[in-house]
């Protein structure tokens, strides 16, 4: 009895061992998602984002390309397809295209550089290792982690989680969280491939530009000058709409809202203009790259513009941080509500 006593207590103490020796330590995974990093060339991955920052959810395909060590290539698709953007970085600096107006435009950026990216592998992986605070758990098949974002003008999503899946430490699901931990912004990848291959044109400007246009449906291009004004949900500083001015112009119809309270602001909204050559130089743009989920703006100390839906956008404010300039274009792309 006392031996097959003495032999069950080995057997557990064995299986208690190769436990503790399966399984990571937080250090153990933030160092080799560091060496992933450090090994890996690229990727593709493909993923949907889901934004409730509105109304009602959005959600958004995007395609992500990345090949080391500068050289991105996001691709944001909305449900109808026919709408789309994306943001490139080649040697030639970054560009955002918007292949259904035929337009590119040029910032004068580091993006993805110094702030966090909800989508890209290596922007994850280093709010990671900058957070020292980060919390971090292991379920049966996942690596979950909580860090702190880097975003550096927008305050409103503090937090985020970040889950890995064990057996190859690709990304699974990221969730950005405001200050209450509610989630808005939500990314879900469908499929990872590291080290993937590319074109040697695979980042050129005009290629994509050209390649993007061609999956636009021939019934999607812009017709008319008419669109239905929207209208921020935001409430910052008891803003109130004080006055809605429409004015006819070349290109159809101007709105301007004008808003009142602690926060004013001005916000201008107009057909955007297709441009009929192919190949035309970039426009060059001041300001900061943002990503708004819905659309990429351009961001200054007092104004964002931004295009979507075929619809040039623009907030322009003395009172309003960029922080919160962001969360009132955020708030735009739900349905028009006074």
């Amino acid at each position: 009895m006392k031996r097959k006593v003495w032999m069950l207590v080995v057997a557990l103490t064995a299986v208690l061992v190769l436990s503790a020796c399966g399984s990571k330590s937080q250090e153990d995974v933030v160092k080799h998602l560091n060496e992933k990093m450090g090994e890996m060339k690229g990727y593709k991955a493909k993923a949907k984002m889901t934004l409730q920052m509105g109304n009602e959810p959005q959600t958004y395909d995007i395609e992500i390309w990345y090949n080391k060590p500068n050289f991105y290539r996001v691709h944001l698709k909305n449900d109808k397809k026919e709408q789309s953007q994306m943001i490139l970085r080649n040697k030639e600096g970054v560009y955002v295209l918007t292949p259904a107006l035929n337009k590119s435009y040029k910032f004068q950026s580091d993006w993805p550089k110094n702030s966090s990216q909800a989508y890209l592998y290596e922007s994850l992986v280093k709010d990671i290792l900058m957070d020292k605070d980060a919390k971090f758990k292991s379920t049966k098949d996942q690596y979950v982690f909580e860090t702190k974002t880097r975003y550096q003008n927008n305050k409103m999503l503090p937090y985020q989680e970040i889950i890995f899946n064990k057996k190859n430490l690709s990304p699974e699901r990221v969730k950005v969280m405001d200050t209450d931990r509610k989630t808005l912004v939500s990314v879900e990848f469908t499929k990872v491939e590291f080290n993937a291959k590319f074109d040697d044109n695979a980042f050129d400007t005009d290629k994509n530009l050209t390649s993007s246009k061609l999956e636009i449906p021939v019934n999607a291009k812009p017709e008319g000058n008419e669109f239905t004004v929207k209208y921020p949900t935001a409430n910052i500083g008891n803003m109130d709409l004080l006055d809605e001015n429409e004015i006819n112009t070349g290109n159809g119809k101007r709105v301007v809202l004008t808003y009142t309270g602690d926060k004013s602001f001005t916000m201008i909204q107009e057909k955007a203009e297709f441009v009929p050559t192919a190949m035309m130089l970039p426009t060059q743009v001041d300001g900061k790259i943002v990503d708004l989920g819905f659309a990429v703006g351009a961001l200054t100390s007092n104004s964002i513009s931004w295009t979507n839906d075929g619809v040039d956008y623009m907030i322009a404010s003395k009172d309003l941080s960029e922080s919160e300039l962001i969360e009132v274009a955020q708030s735009v792309q739900s349905e028009p509500v006074k």
